[in-house]
């Protein structure tokens, strides 16, 4: 059995709908307690997990084979996953692939550093593993710039004219997907980018052509991008994280582009343009 967590979420969500028509068995996790009642309504096996509760995680891992990690948010994040990590060693599990990020290796940004102390635990932990570390989400798009896009027609990020290497959500679950299910992936990381590194002068061109009106990108400094998500409701640290995040962007951090998303599937990563064609609705 699969054990998939965080399946409510971006990337968790994509990994269920690629597997569903396989013949794997899954168990999703959940946060929140009515996802895992919706889920289990569905015809799914479903609960719901706080990873900061390590008496609660032992009986989601009874029968459970392989685990997809994902964390569940900045604060505590690593501390959590560790528990899955511990918890699920104690029941026995074979395999663990996590979510990591892009460059974690390196531990050149904060988030970096904390998905590499993960990384640690789960090599020292003596389980099967796989590293998945793909750079920003496309989908993330819809998330933090829909609303600006439809209200303003302009989106506000300080990444000043770095070139990033975004790859879409479903990339990141076709390679999932195989690393949980088909040999010759263990003890491997993959790093995940799209296609090409595009800058957000790019994107907004992108967006422009394919939503048939204008669409502006806003380069805006540091601070002003921090006062903006803390404005709505961000903690200060997920602040400093983002805004770290894009000086590392902007030092040409995620400007390479990685073949692996095609040498694990057999197909080319989703690009830019294809996602805003797939998600028009959504920025209209």
């Amino acid at each position: 059995m699969l054990l998939i967590t965080g399946a409510g979420g971006t990337v968790g969500t994509a990994l269920v709908e690629e597997l569903k028509g396989s013949d794997q068995t899954m168990r999703l996790t959940f946060r929140s307690k009515d996802k895992a009642e919706k889920a289990i309504a569905a015809g799914y096996d479903a609960v719901a997990l706080d990873y900061a509760q390590p008496e609660t995680l032992v009986p989601a891992f009874d029968g459970v084979a392989s685990v997809f990690l994902l964390g569940t948010g900045v604060l505590g994040q690593a501390e959590g996953e560790i528990n899955v990590v511990n918890a699920a060693k104690a029941a026995g599990v074979a395999k663990i692939v996590k979510l990591s990020v892009w460059g974690a290796e390196a531990e050149e940004y904060a988030l970096a550093r904390m998905h590499r102390t993960v990384e640690r635990a789960i090599e020292a932990s003596g389980l099967g593993l796989m590293f998945l570390r793909p750079n920003n989400f496309i989908q993330s798009f819809i998330r933090y710039e829909a609303e600006s896009i439809k209200a303003e027609g302009a989106f506000y990020l300080p990444a000043g004219e770095a070139k990033i290497n975004h790859i879409d959500v479903r990339d990141i679950a076709r390679v999932a997907a195989r690393a949980l299910t088909a040999p010759g992936h263990a003890g491997k990381a993959y790093n995940l980018s799209g296609p090409q590194a595009i800058s957000y002068a790019e994107v907004a061109d992108i967006l422009s052509q394919v939503l048939g009106k204008q669409v502006r990108y806003v380069a805006v400094s540091d601070d002003a991008a921090k006062s903006a998500m803390i404005a709505g409701g961000a903690p200060e640290l997920y602040a400093d994280y983002v805004v770290e995040l894009n000086q590392y962007f902007r030092a040409g951090g995620a400007a390479g582009v990685s073949s692996a998303v095609k040498d694990v599937t057999g197909r080319d990563p989703i690009t830019f343009e294809q996602f805003a064609r797939d998600y028009a609705e959504a920025f209209a």
